[in-house]
């Protein structure tokens, strides 16, 4: 019995953040769980963990070289040796290569940090706008619903109207056609809404027919900040313009290594010898003897080098322009962004608060009229259609609005407030 009842512990404990998935997951838990776990972050984490260890590499000599030979073995090979020497050499830089190159190595890692958190910002931005579709697929799905619910009431008034032949048979065909018409439309949305709940669980790492519920509220928030202060805010912060500076760094420092070409490289070396053989030795009495070598490289090609500096010059000119595009075409992205951020809030409460309630308040009215006998079909499914427009125009203008939010925030380098 005590084995059964830790087995069904086991399995609960096992099934609860399964349950605990398919509660409403919050678009900041979705955000926090992509950063997590989602393989393309984690994938960039891994790379900018492997490029911290090349630093050290940069700033470390190369190893010293140690020999030990046996000559004037007359007995045999490696017997009755005359002479043992040791030698150590080392390889030395011309002072202040090895800096520069360490220098070089760190930017490169903070360049792989922020292509790190570029692939966290765009992970966000995937997830934040699966979420958001999530929530609009959900929202078109109650607009079909009530849809169909006012065409049903439209049909029934028109059966009646048939029936006590105040209206001809066509108008009860129509509504019919109209009503048969939104039902497949609400079939068709649950296929779309199970389709782009599969590709948020797919950013989370999770399986496709995960349980996955949203918080169907809309954020229609404005931004806290101006648009100067958001490019501002874009052009300091965002990782591409970060990456290009450092870029620019590392060639400066790659032409100050190509000039140091003419700066000769050094070799150090120390050596002993033992002379076992007494009379082979330089003197009788003096069987051991120390030496001391020294070579540097002679940069006689130095026509050649002459290139490098030009090609390194040339990369750094390059570098430089591209960090100005990139500076340019973020702040004319995020202006434009910025705008139609604006304009699509503006449209969606509009929508929100006045024309969808007067469309609605047409649509009853016409309603009534037309069981009164005092309009056509024609106007009565105008109007009803006037109202299903205007639903969809807010809904669109959410789209805009949101999509546009995400492509701001992308665009500024992270999220804004």
């Amino acid at each position: 019995m005590r084995s059964l009842l830790t087995a069904a512990a086991l399995t609960g404990i096992l099934w609860f953040p399964r349950i605990a998935l398919a509660q409403v997951l919050s678009i900041d838990q979705a955000v926090a769980e992509a950063a997590r776990i989602n393989p393309q972050v984690r994938g960039s984490r891994f790379r900018w963990e492997s490029a911290k260890h090349q630093i050290i590499q940069n700033y470390t000599p190369v190893d010293p070289q140690f020999t030990f030979s046996e000559s004037d073995s007359w007995r045999g090979f490696l017997y009755g040796s005359g002479l043992h020497t040791i030698a150590a050499t080392q390889a030395l830089q011309f002072p202040g290569k090895g800096l520069l190159q360490g220098r070089t190595a760190e930017r490169s890692t903070e360049i792989a940090r922020l292509t790190y958190l570029a692939a966290l910002r765009d992970v966000t931005a995937q997830v934040k706008t699966a979420y958001y579709q999530i929530q609009l697929d959900l929202a078109l799905s109650d607009l079909i619903t009530e849809n169909t619910a006012n065409l049903e009431r439209v049909l029934k008034v028109t059966e009646i109207a048939y029936t006590a032949s105040l209206a001809t048979q066509g108008d009860f065909i129509n509504a019919k056609f109209a009503l048969e018409a939104d039902r497949e439309q609400l079939r068709q949305q649950s296929v779309t809404i199970a389709n782009d709940k599969t590709a948020l669980n797919v950013l989370l790492d999770r399986r496709p027919d995960e349980p996955l519920q949203v918080d169907r509220k809309f954020d229609l928030a404005s931004f806290e900040l101006s648009l100067d202060e958001v490019v501002n805010r874009a052009v300091s912060q965002r990782q591409e313009i970060l990456q290009a500076a450092l870029t620019e760094k590392n060639q400066n420092t790659a032409l100050t290594l190509a000039r140091l070409e003419y700066a000769p490289d050094y070799t150090l070396g120390f050596g002993f010898d033992h002379w076992l053989i007494a009379s082979f030795a330089p003197a009788p009495n003096h069987t051991e003897d120390w030496n001391f070598q020294i070579g540097f490289n002679l940069p006689i090609f130095f026509w050649a080098k002459n290139a490098d500096i030009t090609r390194a010059r040339e990369d750094l000119d390059a570098a430089r322009e591209d960090l100005e595009s990139i500076r340019t075409q973020t702040a004319g992205q995020v202006t434009s962004l910025y705008r139609q951020v604006l304009r699509s809030r503006e449209t969606a409460l509009l929508y929100r608060n006045t024309l969808t309630p007067l469309a609605h308040q047409a649509f009853e009215v016409m309603l009534i009229a037309y069981q009164g006998g005092k309009t056509d079909f024609t106007t009565l499914i105008s109007t009803f259609r006037q109202l299903s427009d205007a639903r969809t125009a807010y809904l669109q203008a959410v789209n805009q609005l949101l999509a546009g939010k995400v492509a701001l925030a992308q665009a500024a380098g992270g999220n804004l407030p």
